[in-house]
């Protein structure tokens, strides 16, 4: 079986690693960048995507770019703590949270793929048509030298929230809707802050910063966090994404955010770069799969970051795509299995994070106590707090219970 990926992000190296080792050989991933340049700033991924990623063999090489935070902890916009819960394994899961670099862990992945499929990233190569016929398709793809027709069995469309094969299956869709939110993302060597493995969130739905490690403090008590300012009104939709800006009007934004055991407008200032991105998302679709034609990750189902949880649904779709391929008596049978498995419960966390996720628990002490308060408890009871963040980790797939529980999604290759 001959199938091709179209993008070379995390969500389309993850299904290649993943069909590979569900015993698949011919795959080639298209990608339109020139090169891999390993683009971004942190990312979360959450212990239902690090048991995938384990199973594949990849733990310890993925722990190696970040580190393992312990806490998560909500704040209001004075740094009074709302709620506060453990990550990772302190949670009882058998698998870690890790804080990495996006564009490392790219990297790392794409090194991956070399090794075990050899030269199958085709740079360069721009998906523009699609002609589906009963047992295949041909892609055609635009590269510095002209068109290529490339042939396959099964093509899977990866290429991220503005993807080529999305729009040609959605011509009418347009561009990505705009949240009226900006993030500002980067990276910076501060003070460690609270016990130096804990990601932090604080603000409302008007404002807010985040904060986790990316390395462990050092013998001088800094440590690289990644973060994320947000503003409502602020910027535009169509901001260049990966565009650099002047952090001075950011800092002046947060200019009175000083907790006492993390100074915001220090950390933004501090920043070797700040990337600006608009925070957009895409509504949910009626339907993934055109006869051998797919969608996975942000193509399927970009949503907010709300929850920290993009990557780790691209590498759950990767897996569940490679193992239906793998057991499913047809093509047709395996991909309707994968979209029944994934459309679902990934239009449902996009709702959840279009209600800002757990992060909800902000947005309550913002409207129940604007001015701050004396008892969190008084202001939101700890049952509604426990049950908001109970709520996103059952619809993201990753409650300890159920994640520990599950049957693994690795396929055994015959012989």
């Amino acid at each position: 079986m001959r199938i091709a990926i179209v993008g070379a992000g995390i969500g389309g190296l993850a299904t290649a690693l993943s069909l590979e080792a569900a015993g698949f050989r011919d795959i080639e991933v298209f990608e339109r960048s020139d090169e891999l340049r390993g683009l971004g700033v942190g990312i979360n991924l959450l212990p239902h995507a690090v048991r995938e990623l384990t199973e594949l063999g990849l733990d310890a090489r993925v722990a190696e770019l970040g580190t393992a935070p312990a806490t998560l902890s909500y704040h209001n916009r004075f740094g009074q703590p709302i709620w506060s819960e453990p990550r990772g394994r302190e949670a009882g899961y058998r698998w870690p949270q890790l804080s990495v670099h996006r564009g490392r862990l790219q990297l790392a992945l794409a090194d991956a793929v070399r090794e075990r499929l050899g030269d199958r990233v085709r740079l360069g190569h721009r998906l523009v048509a699609v002609d589906d016929r009963g047992d295949g398709t041909t892609a055609t793809f635009r590269t510095g030298g002209g068109k290529v027709a490339v042939e396959a069995d099964v093509l899977i469309g990866a290429d991220g929230i503005h993807s080529a094969l999305r729009a040609l299956r959605y011509p009418a869709e347009g561009a990505p809707p705009w949240s009226g939110l900006t993030l500002w993302r980067g990276t910076a060597v501060v003070p460690a802050f609270l016990d130096g493995r804990t990601m932090i969130m604080a603000g409302d739905g008007e404002q807010k910063f985040v904060a986790y490690p990316l390395s462990a403090p050092g013998a001088d008590g800094r440590q690289r966090v990644n973060f994320i300012a947000e503003r409502h009104g602020a910027g535009a939709g169509d901001a260049d994404w990966n565009s650099a800006v002047d952090p001075a009007p950011i800092v002046d934004l947060f200019r009175d955010w000083r907790f006492g055991w993390l100074d915001v407008p220090a950390t933004i200032g501090a920043a070797e770069e700040i990337l600006e991105y608009p925070m957009v998302d895409r509504d949910a679709l009626p339907r993934w799969t055109f006869g051998r034609t797919t969608l996975l990750g942000d193509a399927a189902h970009a949503m907010y970051p709300n929850g920290s949880n993009g990557a780790s649904q691209a590498i759950l779709d990767a897996r569940t795509l490679a193992h239906r391929l793998a057991t499913e008596a047809t093509v047709e049978d395996a991909l309707q299995a994968y979209e029944e498995a994934r459309r679902p419960a990934t239009a449902a966390l996009l709702e959840l994070t279009r209600r800002t996720g757990p992060e909800r628990v902000m947005l309550l002490a913002r409207e129940r106590a604007p001015e701050g308060f004396d008892d969190i408890d008084a202001v939101i009871p700890r049952a509604e707090r426990e049950g908001i963040a109970a709520e996103y980790k059952l619809a993201a797939g990753f409650h300890p219970d159920s994640l520990n529980e599950r049957s693994s999604l690795t396929v055994r290759p015959a012989g």
